[in-house]
């Protein structure tokens, strides 16, 4: 304890700064997500099994960090280091803590905004009512598990803490690289992004590399259980923003033909008027508030 508050009792500055830098960026970075939603009023689009992997790994994420030996040690420290050191020591476990808040957010607006059957409307991709309370019951079922199982090895088994951190992390990034998976096939069903938001994998892609690059500088090796799960869903959600944006791409270029066959005397399809009423046109921009756009 004494050679770990030492080393941490003189922050580096920039180190710092950039820590900074990415808690702001991961706060801001699901902002278009929440928007999107309640712009919208409805999360038609997030598949169900995304939702509940992405809030169950989070739960991991944070328990991990929270629980790990080198996490506790730089929080003991803190009695003894000056303010500066112990939150630069600490920025670590706010970034996942509030990763962690920005992705429970994104479930309650799952939930609030679900989306509701209509009787006369055949709408097979719909999501059902059992599955959104099934989010919220294994989400919550969950936290509590992990709460209290962690609040044992940390009292009762502390020689065992680094263990159960291991499993947490490797738990997480389990499920973290399951999450993308259905909502990898929703999207490419629906062929549109609908509810998701293009603009938060924009910034969240790069974003997941950069901040497992700080956990790993933070953390160190032994701590790969903790930033080995953005590195693997930076990739996915690369995945994910290849297949939006070559859906939005597809779009445009059909509505600009019908446009123009509409211009030569045509009238446009249904699909076509659908996308004119939504406000998609050869000017709508990439970042576009509108349900057919990206966002």
């Amino acid at each position: 304890m004494k050679d770990r508050c030492e080393e941490i009792s003189s922050p580096n500055v920039a180190n710092f700064v950039i820590s900074i830098i990415i808690l702001i960026g991961i706060l801001v970075s699901y902002l278009p997500q929440h928007i999107k939603i309640i712009r919208r009023r409805s999360s038609r689009g997030l598949s169900p099994m995304f939702v509940l992997l992405g809030t169950v790994s989070g739960t991991a994420g944070i328990a991990n960090i929270l629980t790990l030996p080198s996490s506790r040690a730089d929080m003991g420290c803190c009695k003894e280091i000056s303010t500066f050191a112990c939150t630069a020591a600490l920025l670590g476990i706010a970034q996942v803590g509030v990763q962690w808040t920005c992705f429970f957010f994104i479930m309650l607006l799952f939930l609030i905004f679900f989306p509701r059957r209509v009787d006369d409307v055949d709408e097979p991709d719909l999501p059902t009512w059992v599955e959104a309370v099934m989010v919220l019951s294994v989400s919550m079922a969950f936290f509590i598990a992990v709460f209290i199982a962690s609040v044992v090895f940390i009292y009762a088994q502390p020689e065992h803490l680094q263990g159960w951190a291991n499993f947490l992390g490797i738990t997480g990034t389990i499920l973290a690289s399951l999450q993308y998976l259905p909502q990898i096939w929703t999207t490419w069903k629906l062929q549109h992004v609908m509810s998701l938001s293009i603009p938060m994998m924009c910034i969240q892609t790069p974003g997941s590399f950069v901040w497992a690059a700080s956990l790993a500088a933070r953390v160190g090796p032994e701590g790969w259980s903790a930033w080995g799960l953005y590195c693997v869903t930076g990739c996915l959600q690369g995945v994910l923003l290849a297949m939006g944006i070559s859906f939005w791409l597809r779009d445009r270029r059909q509505v600009r033909y019908e446009s123009d066959s509409s211009l030569a005397g045509n009238q446009p399809n249904g699909h076509a008027a659908i996308r004119s009423e939504e406000g998609l046109n050869e000017q709508t921009p990439l970042l576009s508030d509108s349900g057919i756009g990206p966002e």
